[in-house]
């Protein structure tokens, strides 16, 4: 009997160790099953050829095309003083446009006598520009001939009518893992099938096998349709199972429900607000509240747009636990803001927040701040108040995790901007509570619906998506620093008026600009649209000193950023505050939270650099008073560039959701859950996040009905070991992360 299941048979036994070395390092495929999921990125047809106008610069690409001329040149060099240097140019074409393949030296021999003008091959190689003109240099290539040349492998091989093209490395084209896939796609008839055959049948899908063979040999293009619409359902499927098997696992815990008084804490906190919550805020309230008052663990996502009002609906919540005797802990990604976050709270919540002061409220309660860097006797004082339940309220960074660190009765935990905390912090701090507590997760990143369900799948979702009156608008402007030098020169204007108005300004760089920052001794990667030429992104220091000695000459200016001490990081925010300084030139630690109602402008340098909803976060920082804001992007990127298209959308609408969409559609797909699933792998290869809406959102439903009636997946060993795919080490992290 074979003991190794077709489909978990290591590559290098079926390939042989070269090939699936390289199959390991490059792509990540391990198993013959991983392999048999390496789908084609897309297909050439024979009778057609691809457009080479418009290959993308500085990227790997495989090309099906003609050769359209070849000529040979020999010159002298160093190497071939006498002339016998050999270059090889051959130019292929597809009817809308030419590239230039070059082969050297020795390498000219082969393509010289195969690459006749006429011959049709496939070409992998990387995208460059010499002399103004597209080049592929030293590409490899593999001859597509017909039947009557010849009879052999290549035939057999690329037989279908439409020619699969992978995602492929400089290491291996896309044709050698072709040629891998038809040794092992016989075993794709092994192919355990995760669906329930009711679901399959119910819904005219392929079996998996023929899925399989139909996405790596399809003969026409519905072959490829079944197929991708059989695979999507698996991967939505099988994710959407492991986030109803958390649900319902964290639906047998128990919690202690918590129910506000009627004349409590809460409602004396109502009666003190200035003015009216707005719809979206009672709304939501009320959900929470509902969610309270159950004996399972509320699981929660917040979502709100920068400004919505997050921070008090999160504040009323914790106010009901303490009403209801139990204790609310609220965790910052970062001391600035939770040191802000301390400030706010005990700002809105006056003479209550004094519980067992002179002059404190009869309801009032303690609220406390703990952070790393408190000092002993304060650090102390505050473990006391948690233990004694003496502070109802604490915010704080993760030294709230410690394990010295404990609770009388931890009722509720809300964490702010979720993306930053891994499962294993939200899971020591839920140990604290006598039972489980209640869960609020708040993030001012918009996530479309898909993406919710599929990145935060364990939790029920509430938006705010209205902002409080009194809000300013954000006119935003793209400034073209390269084209347009005078733009910028207005721009700095346009800073030194609104300071001249009273009010206050930021000015955001990518990077620190100390030594330990610099990309060439950090050995950091740069991102493909970093050309050679490219310089360094602007660097906070050096910004600040040539504003203060230049066009900001007179103004006070300051910087922050993560390495300054957190003493001297507090000080600064507090000048800045207090109005004391004109320019804050700060790296993204301001992106989340902090809160200066009377900073009206931000230029954002090198804005292409920063993606999409992070250039969204930090404009949210301005416009939070009455004045109206102003926020001007900065770039040297060219008109035509996607990094300017990026720009033009984020400065042409305020809508999170709508910019969160143009995100996630201008990126891969593999990066959006990349970014969620901190650095773990997409385990999403057919699946589109935006455009499959309805798959998910079915899947979502089958997927909780299938867990209800069977939570262990007793009777489906099909969808077990899928799941156990799924959930390896990497990915566990990510499903987790809710």
């Amino acid at each position: 009997m074979d003991l190794v299941p077709a489909l978990e048979e290591p590559l290098k036994k079926v390939l042989g160790p070269p090939t699936a070395k390289v199959m390991a390092e490059h792509l990540g495929l391990h198993t013959v099953g991983d392999l048999l999921h390496h789908y084609p990125r897309r297909y050439e047809e024979r009778g057609q050829l691809t457009h080479l106008a418009d290959l993308p610069m500085d990227e790997h690409v495989t090309v099906v095309a003609q050769v359209a001329d070849a000529r040979l040149h020999t010159f002298a060099s160093a190497k071939a003083p006498r002339g016998k240097g050999q270059r090889l140019e051959v130019t292929i074409t597809d009817g809308s446009g030419r590239i230039q393949l070059v082969f050297f030296g020795n390498g000219v021999h082969k393509p010289h006598k195969e690459l006749l003008p006429g011959t049709r091959a496939m070409f992998a190689g990387k995208v460059s520009v010499f002399n103004r003109r597209l080049q592929l240099a030293h590409p490899a290539y593999e001859l597509l001939r017909g039947d009557a040349d010849d009879p052999g492998e290549a035939v057999e091989t690329w037989a279908g009518a439409l020619i699969p093209i992978y995602p492929a490395t400089a290491k291996l084209e896309s044709w050698k893992i072709g040629k891998a896939i038809q040794t092992v796609l016989p075993s794709a008839q092994e192919a355990l099938d995760p669906l329930p055959d009711s679901l399959r049948e119910g819904r005219g899908l392929v079996s998996l096998p023929e899925a399989l063979l139909k996405i790596h040999r399809p003969h026409t293009k519905a072959d490829i349709a079944d197929a991708r619409a059989r695979l999507k359902w698996d991967e939505a499927f099988v994710l959407q199972v492991a986030l109803a098997r958390r649900r319902h696992a964290d639906a047998q815990l128990p919690a202690v429900p918590r129910r506000p008084r009627p004349d409590g804490l809460l409602a004396a906190f109502d009666d003190r607000l200035p003015f009216t919550l707005t719809e979206g805020q009672r709304k939501v309230s009320q959900e929470i509240f509902d969610d309270l008052a159950t004996d399972h663990p509320m699981h929660r996502l917040l979502q709100g747009e920068v400004g919505s009002g997050k921070t008090m609906v999160a504040l009323r919540a914790m106010l009901a636990v303490v009403d209801a005797g139990g204790q609310a802990a609220m965790l910052a990604p970062t001391e600035v803001l939770a040191q802000q976050h301390h400030r706010s709270v005990v700002e809105m919540m006056g003479e209550l927040a004094e519980g067992g002061m002179l002059g404190g409220a009869e309801d009032a309660t303690k609220v406390v701040l703990l952070t790393g860097s408190m000092g002993a006797a304060a650090r102390r004082q505050a473990l006391l108040d948690l233990v004694t339940g003496e502070a109802g309220i604490v915010i704080g960074t993760h030294a709230l995790i410690e394990d010295k660190v404990q609770f009388h009765d931890l009722g509720l935990v809300v964490v702010d901007e979720q993306h930053r905390f891994g499962v294993e912090q939200r899971d020591a701090l839920r140990g604290k509570g006598k039972q489980p507590p209640h869960l609020l997760v708040m993030t001012a990143t918009p996530i479309p619906r898909t993406v919710a369900m599929t990145v935060f799948g364990d939790l029920e979702t509430s938006v705010l998506d209205q902002l409080p009156a009194g809000r300013s608008p954000i006119a935003s402007h793209v400034v073209p620093a390269a084209d347009k030098p005078h733009f910028l020169s207005r721009a700095w204007e346009r800073v030194r008026e609104e300071v001249a108005g009273g009010h206050q300004a930021y000015v955001v760089c990518p990077r620190i600009g100390d030594e330990e920052d610099d990309p060439k001794k950090t050995g950091k990667k740069k991102s493909p649209e970093d050309d050679a030429d490219k310089r360094p992104p602007l660097a906070v220091l050096d910004v600040a000193d040539q504003l203060a000695k230049g066009p900001l000459q007179g103004l006070g200016v300051e910087v922050l950023h993560g390495r300054m001490p957190p003493d001297d990081k507090d000080a600064v925010m507090r000048r800045f505050a207090a109005g004391d300084t004109d320019v804050l030139v700060a790296t993204t630690v301001i992106e989340v939270g902090v809160n200066v109602p009377n900073a009206t402008a931000m230029v954002i340098m090198d804005a292409d650099r920063f993606g999409v909803s992070q250039l969204h976060q930090l404009r949210g920082r301005v416009g939070r008073g009455s004045a109206p804001g102003l926020c001007l992007l900065v770039t040297e990127m060219p008109e035509a560039s996607a990094a300017r298209q990026r720009l033009d959308a984020v400065a042409s609408t305020l809508d999170g959701f709508e910019l969160s969409r143009i995100d996630l559609e201008q990126r891969r797909e593999g990066d959006v859950l990349g970014q969620a699933q901190s650095g773990a792998r997409s385990s999403l290869r057919v699946l589109a996040v935006i455009e499959d809406e309805e798959v998910i959102a079915e899947a979502r439903k089958e997927a909780t009905a299938v867990v209800a009636a069977d939570p262990e997946l007793a009777a489906l060993p099909g969808l077990r070991t899928a799941l156990d795919a799924l959930l390896d080490e990497e990915r566990e992290q990510y499903l987790e992360k809710g």
